[in-house]
């Protein structure tokens, strides 16, 4: 199979290339390598959504992923789009890229932003219909975590039908990936599907 060195490489690029690597005529499946976890799990996502088989081994700090392609199945096909078609019947699409709402002096722990963002959340989940996703970028990802008082209203808005996610390069970043408490965590692309697709668009 088709090896594709993607270590060092940002997310959604090993999936991208993987993409692109298993579209191409007589290609039968890819090995791609990788330098991190978050890479494997956005990989394994697409392999499963696609219909492609997923394997990995690790070996310190490389993970070499296998994807085998299904004959039966379309290698083009974008699972992530699933995620983020139209729905009329849902909300919109939320997109916070902090763990601050506004611009304010900053008072620690109880920064008004800090205050401000619990209480949109908290207002986000008394929605009808509620948002179809609420997705976590850059120290957004913190709200998601374990010991963020978010966390129960972000529960509540799974609960109520709303999709959570959080950037996976982000948590990993923030190192949250291990004490993540609401959600999953997703690739740039599925993100951006999200964002392409929605009815309307919040952005905080």
């Amino acid at each position: 199979m088709k090896v594709i060195d993607m270590r060092g490489q940002a997310c959604p690029i090993p999936v991208i290339n993987a993409k692109k690597s298993l579209a191409e005529p007589d290609t039968k499946g890819v090995v791609v390598l990788v330098d991190n976890s978050i890479a494997v799990q956005n990989l394994e996502r697409m392999a499963t959504g696609t219909g492609c088989a997923f394997s990995c081994k690790e070996d310190g700090a490389l993970y070499s992923v296998s994807i085998v392609k299904d004959v039966n199945a379309d290698p083009a096909v974008d699972a992530s789009l699933e995620h983020g078609a139209k729905d009329p019947s849902r909300g919109p699409v939320v997109l916070i890229s902090s763990n601050s709402l506004g611009r304010g002096p900053d008072s620690g722990a109880n920064d008004l932003g800090q205050i401000l963002i619990k209480g949109f959340i908290f207002s986000l989940a008394q929605l009808n219909p509620p948002p179809e996703a609420v997705l976590f970028l850059n120290s957004g990802a913190l709200l998601t975590a374990e010991g963020s008082n978010t966390v129960p209203d972000l529960k509540t808005l799974e609960a109520n039908g709303s999709k959570v996610h959080t950037c996976g390069t982000c948590a990993n970043y923030y190192k949250t990936q291990e004490t993540l408490a609401v959600g999953s965590t997703v690739d740039m692309m599925m993100i951006t599907n999200y964002l392409a697709k929605a009815s309307s668009v919040i952005t905080l």
